[in-house]
């Protein structure tokens, strides 16, 4: 992006619109369709929004009124989240399928409307339905009202840089197979930088991202992880990264070599181009590749684009670059390098600074411990089963694995129905305690129950979570994503969560502000947040595979006593089941 020289221009470029008197409504057209895209020498019919993979960046300015027409047109059902916007008040736009809403139809169209309010940043969207995010997904940034508060505060250029996955195989059918057999799903085969996998994969020389810098400059890169099934390593060949922004709140900036980001996650970091270059070698891989944490199958490859110094006018910034010629970064993360992602998330902290204070809970009003699971369970008569000893894999939250309902939950609770599609009670701790993390993965098993229970809290209830995961089958990395609400990570550990040991040992100065956290394998993460967002709220793993076998429940938060504490009522357009 070049420089411009009118006001509007200079404010995007250095990334705040300060004057509230800009503060509107935006509006914003999406249609769902069918694209057909190449890609690994195979052309396929991609479900896309506006015809576009990855599909079209929104931007708004923190405090902007955003409304987003989304029309289907496709004969299949469809969802759309904005991850990361708490939705306060609004959660019929939150988006997730059976939870907030029912499914926009083939042929019908349904508005979303929310504000943006206390919050700037990265985040994304991303269709919340089935496996549909891997197509459908882009970048939604809002632009800060003040600069941004760390040095410098103006940047060449803003570049979003979506992570996501390529399956040449037909999305819905390699979820089917996984839920009608209950083996592990067949992995991707490629990972894309903004949806082009780069020259190490078959017939993708043309299909790799280049970006044009020039040197001394400083650019801010939106990193957002939009892969189904893995989180990534990433890093630039000869450069280091200053983090400074993850899951749009600011933090206390600090370089890295490497970014360990989780699938609904997002960073920004900013590049600094002051590395030597010769006119031979004027390009520096960027690449990303998975960190290993599961016995599935994964996809054992990397997705590499470049940035190229620009040291003249005359040289083409399209040069196809050859696999022969890529220098991968050294700098890359090994992708069971569990130490480097461990360093990576303690160097996280808030910003806790008087213009953006750290507002963590210092006392709780109720703490939920939840150990994350994954199951067996036996074959029913006539079933083929795929999974490990002859059985299906499932997942679960404190043993209840979640069904989605066949019509909304918000609904069913706004409207208050007797027979409602969930029940309350979900339990608040493990059904049982024993060594979480110790027990012997191929003999023991808890047979999770299967149904819709939530958790329920009363407004403005002070909550802590902790995430505990367990090593049923393997342990594993699990990013949890927490609908409605931005929560604390107080604490993190391995082994098993210990109140008695690990209390005393939390961050509650400045511990980082997330939606998403990457619980770590084989451990445990506390989360704690202020209940105050009413509504029905999604918590789930965003790896949708673990998603699919039911490792998800919902949180309802209920009004409180004033009116402006309540959930607003439905929209007229809200989709019908």
């Amino acid at each position: 992006m070049g420089r411009c020289y009118l006001l509007f221009g200079i404010l995007v470029l250095a990334g705040f619109l300060p004057s509230s008197s800009l503060t509107t409504t935006r509006r914003f057209q999406f249609i769902v369709e069918w694209k057909n895209v190449t890609r690994l020498c195979h052309t396929k019919a991609l479900l896309t929004v506006n015809g576009e993979y990855p599909g079209p960046n929104i931007a708004v300015q923190e405090g902007d009124s955003v409304e987003i027409k989304v029309t289907n047109s496709v004969a299949r059902n469809t969802t759309i989240h904005w991850h990361g916007i708490r939705q306060l008040r609004t959660g019929w736009a939150d988006g997730p399928a059976y939870v907030t809403q029912c499914p926009i139809r083939g042929g019908q169209s349904y508005t979303y409307k929310f504000s943006v309010i206390n919050q700037r940043g990265t985040l994304l969207w991303h269709a919340h339905l089935s496996w549909q995010r891997a197509s459908v997904h882009g970048a939604f940034i809002i632009y800060p009202r003040m600069p941004y508060p760390f040095s410098p505060p103006l940047f060449e250029a803003q570049i979003p840089i979506i992570f996501g996955e390529w399956w040449n195989a037909d999305i819905d059918a390699v979820e089917n197979e996984m839920m009608m057999y209950g083996g592990g799903p067949n992995s991707s085969d490629a990972y894309t930088i903004n949806g082009l996998p780069g020259p190490l994969y078959p017939c993708s020389n043309k299909d790799t991202f280049i970006q044009t810098v020039e040197h001394g400059k400083t650019y801010l890169l939106r990193l957002i992880n939009a892969a189904l099934n893995d989180e990534l390593f990433f890093a630039v060949a000869n450069h280091t990264l200053t983090v400074v922004e993850i899951d749009a709140v600011y933090t206390k900036p600090f370089i890295t070599t490497a970014v360990m980001i989780a699938p609904g996650q997002t960073t920004n970091v900013l590049l600094n181009t002051n590395h030597q270059y010769s006119s031979h070698a004027p390009t520096f891989a960027m690449a990303a590749r998975p960190y290993l944490t599961s016995v599935f199958p994964f996809d054992n490859s990397t997705t590499i684009g470049f940035f190229k110094y620009k040291h003249n006018t005359t040289m083409s910034t399209k040069k196809t670059t050859t696999a022969t010629t890529i220098t991968m970064p050294h700098n890359l993360p090994r992708m069971e390098d569990t130490a480097f992602a461990t360093q990576f998330a303690d160097k996280l902290r808030s910003l806790a600074s008087a213009q953006y204070p750290c507002n963590v809970p210092k006392m709780v009003d109720k703490r939920v411990i939840i150990a994350i699971s994954l199951n067996l369970q036996d074959c029913t008569a006539n079933q083929t089963c795929k999974g490990y000893n002859g059985k299906r894999f499932y997942a679960s939250m404190n043993n209840q694995s979640f069904i989605r309902p066949p019509m909304s939950l918000l609904e069913g609770y706004y409207r208050n129905l007797t027979t409602g599609p969930y029940s309350t009670g979900f339990p608040e701790k493990p059904p049982r305690t024993f060594d979480y993390t110790g027990v012997d993965p191929l003999t023991e098993n808890m047979n999770a129950e299967f149904g819709t229970k939530l958790l329920a809290v009363p407004y403005g209830t002070k909550l802590e979570i902790v995430f505990q995961d367990t090593s049923f089958l393997n342990v594993e990395n699990h990013p949890i994503h927490v609908h409605g609400h931005n929560f604390f990570i107080v604490g993190r550990g391995f082994g098993n969560f210990d109140s008695a040991k690990h209390l005393g040992q939390y961050n509650l100065v400045d511990p980082p502000e997330r939606n998403t956290v990457a619980v770590p394998i084989g451990g445990w993460a506390v989360i704690r947040f202020k209940a105050d967002n009413p509504g029905v709220w999604f918590i789930h793993c965003h790896l949708e595979e673990h998603t699919s076998w039911g490792l998800a429940t919902g949180l309802i938060v209920y009004n409180g006593p004033d009116p402006s504490q309540w959930l607003l009522p439905p929209p007229q357009d809200l989709p019908e089941c």
